[in-house]
């Protein structure tokens, strides 16, 4: 996912690529184990769903736009593709408030996916800078895109590539009050120390800082504009401390977000039952969004393998350099409804968009 800025660093970029790959894999796996460590202790996320308004459910309320940031790696570029296929067919179900879409490049050039996907090509930030954490380029892409776009809707979804639509969404958020998923591992009362680096005393107590990333966030665009750079500029400071680095790692940067929004006291309601991630979250239900982070990986009678690859498996990660195949074989009997809508969505999208097969 680091931006190609030429043909002739075509090796250096595949071996970042693969180390890149290597890291999330390592990642994917301690998250696969706190997570499974969290359910069995508490059995459910104990963060609050503030449920939407009755006056606004099922669609009718303010539009939102679609916010997709993205580099032009092939890794990136397969999913964005499946996201954007999906906002479609979902965009103007009912119930659905979704408003334009975006995918906003911050590669710095474009890519073969402009015609394909309403793009806005943004930089990256100043070479070194990112300090190999090339996250640090959504906050700085946003601020860029916000500066130069023309956006119809008031409101504004931050979405990543791993995102697929499952139902149609509507517009979550309530007046100034943002909406956003809460992530059991972002725990910024865990890290009251670190945390007061950047939030002082007087701002208000820690439990002021939700626990949640930028994504998926449906907030108004001019409060994002607010907070934009703030969060740019903490999730900068951050990486350049060793002690919070070390605390955050690969989630650092949605912790800046957190801590940005509550700089601008800003609280978000907090929704379950915007996301699903499998392979924990077994049904769809009335949620909204698949999230694939995780590997997803079963023996043959359908038992999930803990960290372990299995006899069947989907990991995103698994396609670095390319798209996976169409007609991904379905999973065995008795892997939970989640996985197997994930894996017919992305089948669905690549059965029907065209030149799958090109990076």
């Amino acid at each position: 996912m680091v931006p190609r800025k030429n043909a002739g660093r075509a090796s250096p970029f595949l071996l970042i690529l693969l180390s890149f790959g290597f890291f999330l894999g390592t990642y994917n796996l301690l998250i696969l184990v706190m997570h499974k460590a969290s359910k069995s202790a508490t059995g459910e996320l104990t963060d609050p769903i503030i449920s939407r308004p009755g006056d606004l459910a099922g669609g009718g309320a303010p539009k939102f736009h679609v916010a997709l940031t993205a580099t032009d790696a092939p890794y990136s570029k397969w999913q964005c593709r499946v996201m954007y296929y999906w906002y479609k067919k979902m965009k103007d179900e009912p119930g659905s408030d979704m408003g334009g879409f975006t995918r906003v490049l911050h590669s710095g050039s474009p890519d073969n996916l402009m015609d394909e996907i309403p793009t806005v090509v943004t930089d990256p930030l100043p070479e070194g800078l990112d300090r190999g954490y090339i996250v640090l380029n959504r906050p700085w892409a946003f601020v860029q895109w916000l500066e130069k776009a023309t956006i119809d809707e008031d409101y504004i979804l931050m979405a990543e590539p791993d995102h697929v639509f499952v139902n149609p969404l509507p517009n979550l958020a309530h007046g100034d009050h943002p909406a956003a998923f809460p992530f059991f591992y972002i725990k910024p009362s865990d890290h009251e120390k670190i945390i007061r680096k950047y939030y002082p005393e007087e701002k208000g107590p820690v439990t002021n800082v939700d626990p949640i990333g930028n994504s998926p966030v449906i907030i108004k665009k001019s409060i994002l504009e607010k907070i934009a750079p703030t969060w740019m500029n903490v999730s900068l400071r951050m990486k350049d401390d060793p002690e919070t680095d070390k605390a955050f790692g690969w989630v650092l940067e949605m912790y800046g977000y957190a801590v940005a929004s509550a700089l601008h006291g800003v609280r978000h309601i907090l929704r379950k039952d915007f996301m699903l991630q499998p392979p924990w979250d077994l049904d769809i239900g009335k949620k909204f969004i698949i999230h694939y982070t995780y590997g997803c990986d079963y023996n043959m009678k359908g038992e999930l393998t803990y960290g372990k690859i299995g006899e069947w498996r989907f990991d995103k990660r698994s396609h670095l350099r390319g798209p996976p195949p169409k007609n991904i074989s379905l999973p065995p009997p008795g892997v939970p409804e989640s996985v197997i809508r994930l894996v017919m969505a992305v089948n669905e999208a690549s059965a029907n968009l065209p030149n799958w097969e090109t990076p």
